[in-house]
């Protein structure tokens, strides 16, 4: 018995003796996965992740065996770059956009030139760690080249039972940690709509191989699921048809002209807030207080940003759960604001001072419905910050484009996309340089929220110059403007944790021992992410704050409301209908309601009121909500369901 066990023992310890080089791959490699969830998502203490990492680095590796000692090293090296690539990308692009990297995005790579400085603000050195383990490998072999490891190891190594073996232990470990997962956990796999969840429950290399997947298959036929999600979406619109419902806004706006101004970046936490007694945003304050002020309005936007943004606000869809639909599925047919506009006579025109390529644009703006674009090449690039033309130059020299625009059509519905207010917020020599000091303290001197406090304080400047012009010109008496945000800066939530615990007195930041210590946390940081909606316009100045929880995919059925439009197709609501029974979707599955922040990563939710008790059949009911719109969009978009659709026309 006793020599039995040695033996077992014996077993790993000889496979490590002669196969060093595999083994130190392995490890290698794993630890490149475990750096990449340590650096994204901040722990390591799920082993399933892990194991189910290092099933997949067996498997893969197994195939190495197919190759004499001496020629391995080329094939584990390719496997470690791959691996290292991946925690590079994802690090970096976790840090732009707390979430993981997509094949799908490689589409949209153009956009970077356009971003740059933004997207080289968030890489750090740090970022770049995971090359230690090619080269620490590349040490290991040339180590066992220089003692004749691999011509000593050849002369009695069996390639195919070890491939054989190593393949088995691979997929057993696989099998052993994927039965263990729940139905939910492979529904939400499947859907890839969260990310996050995914990498903290499969493991990196799942996620990333699934995403693959899922972004060859629309590739490889566009047929793939098509039936499956055509019945879903018949049978969603048979039960949840969007129902014209009057109510007290129901044609204010008829025949008026309409204009949504793009604030880039504007967060409700900019209203009224006042810094060493200056008033960061008083223009977009005195808009607060002169039109219909929707005060819990949140942006539901993925890795598209701005782009989800202007796509959800006309279309009341969702953004897609791979790539974005200004990129990958700008060849869809989409019942939008300025196409049900155009249908009344409308004249519709967009307007933004950057390239036209930015986000396919150019492409996406006449596929929504847009008749000109006026882009880059409209304007003279004269003053610049951050990305491009300034937002005082842009709306300076758009004031004769409306005007015109204004004298030659009866009606007319435009998009202005400002620019200026974009990430990083590098200081600039045109902006007012408002004390962010405080007695001897810093305070947010130096920080990246004071910085974005300057950018937007400049990006409020403009807004006010431009108001002035509407206000003091002889046009536009008839013409309603829609002002929000397009989504929140991208600040880490320490940034708004600092900020909110600086202690005055002493200048420091205060710790969770102390007794006035503000909590702000994840679901804190979620809650803060919404943005400004206000509509008014110079003759129709009628104050009101709404304070229902909406989401930009709203704002199709309420706006249509008010200037008697209707998309039939429209996934969101009317707000002045559905009131306090909103459920904001987010496009992770992430959703919100005046009861509860639910995060679908951790399927946990933080109650609004801990004074009430949410039922099961409650959270259920949301939920199953949320996975149908998510679902039902994706299919629209994915399959171009509604030009399928409008074939048979039986959606009216």
């Amino acid at each position: 018995m006793y020599q039995k066990l040695v033996n077992l023992l014996k077993l790993p310890i000889n496979f490590i003796k002669y196969n060093r080089q595999f083994c130190s791959y392995v490890v290698l490699s794993l630890l490149c996965c475990i750096l990449l969830r340590y650096y994204t998502l901040g722990g390591i203490n799920n082993l399933q992740p892990l194991f189910i990492d290092l099933g997949f680095i067996l498997t893969f590796g197994s195939f190495g065996f197919f190759y004499k000692p001496q020629k391995q090293f080329t094939f584990y090296l390719i496997l470690m770059l791959i691996y290292t690539t991946m925690g590079i990308v994802n690090t970096i692009y976790y840090e732009f956009y707390n979430s993981f990297a997509s094949f799908s995005l490689l589409t949209t790579l153009g956009q970077v030139g356009e971003v740059g400085e933004a997207v080289f603000d968030k890489i750090y050195l740090i970022q770049f760690v995971y090359l230690l383990f090619p080269l620490i490998f590349i040490l290991i072999h040339k180590r066992l080249a220089n003692r004749d490891y691999f011509n000593f190891v050849a002369k009695f190594e069996k390639g195919e039972q070890l491939f054989g073996k190593t393949l088995i232990a691979g997929v057993v470990i696989f099998i052993i940690c994927v039965t263990t997962l729940s139905a939910t956990a492979f529904s939400r796999l499947s859907k890839q709509w969260n990310r996050e969840y995914i990498v903290g429950t499969f493991g990196i290399i799942t996620y990333q191989t699934n995403d693959l997947f899922n972004t060859l298959k629309p590739k490889m036929t566009s047929w793939f699921g098509f039936d499956v999600a055509l019945k879903n979406f018949r049978d969603y619109y048979d039960e949840n048809k969007p129902i014209k419902k009057p109510n007290s806004y129901t044609n204010i706006y008829e025949n008026k002209n309409i204009v949504f101004v793009h604030l880039e970046s504007v967060m409700t936490f900019l209203v009224d807030l006042k810094i060493n007694g200056t008033m960061i945003t008083p223009n977009l304050n005195k808009l607060a207080k002169e039109g219909l002020y929707f005060s819990n309005f949140y942006p539901q936007v993925g890795v598209g940003t701005s782009s989800d943004t202007e796509f959800t606000l006309n279309t009341s869809l969702m953004p897609v759960a791979t790539g974005t639909v200004f990129v990958n599925y700008n060849d869809r047919d989409y019942i939008s604001i300025p196409n049900l506009l155009k249908e009344k006579g409308y004249y519709t025109f967009s307007a933004h001072g950057n390239k036209a390529s930015l986000w396919d644009r150019n492409i996406m703006h006449p596929n929504l419905g847009y008749t000109d674009f006026y882009s880059k090449t409209s304007f003279e690039i004269d003053e610049e910050v951050g990305l491009g033309l300034s937002d005082k130059s842009f709306f300076r020299q758009l004031m004769p484009i409306l005007e015109n625009i204004e004298s030659n059509h009866q009606n007319y519905m435009g998009t202005i996309i400002t620019l200026s207010n974009h990430t990083p917020f590098k200081n600039n020599d045109l902006f007012k340089q408002i004390d962010l000091t405080y007695k001897d303290f810093q305070y947010l001197e130096n920080t990246k929220l004071g910085d974005y406090l300057r950018s937007s304080h400049y990006a409020d400047e403009a807004l006010g110059e431009f108001l002035s012009y509407i206000n003091n010109s002889e046009y536009f008496d008839d013409t309603i403007f829609v002002f929000y945000g397009d989504h929140d800066p991208k600040l880490s939530l320490s940034n708004f944790r600092d900020y909110y615990n600086y202690d005055l007195k002493t200048g420091l930041i205060l710790t969770e021992e102390s007794e006035e210590y503000t909590t702000y946390d994840y679901y804190s940081n979620e809650l803060n992410k919404k943005t400004p909606l206000i509509i008014w316009g110079k003759n129709h100045k009628q104050y009101k704050e709404i304070n229902y929880l909406m989401g930009m995919i709203d704002i199709v059925p309420t706006i249509g409301n008010m200037f008697n439009f209707y998309n039939p197709y429209a996934l969101g609501n009317d707000i002045f209908n559905i009131k306090n029974n909103n459920i904001v979707v987010f496009p992770n599955g992430n959703y919100l309601t005046n009861k509860l922040y639910y995060n679908n990563s951790n399927e946990e939710y933080r109650a609004i009121s801990l004074d009430e008790t949410l039922s099961e059949d409650y959270l259920k009911k949301c939920k199953d909500h949320v996975d149908s719109i998510i679902e039902i969009s994706n299919g629209i978009i994915i399959h171009n369901l509604i030009k399928e659709d409008l074939k048979e026309g039986l959606i009216k």
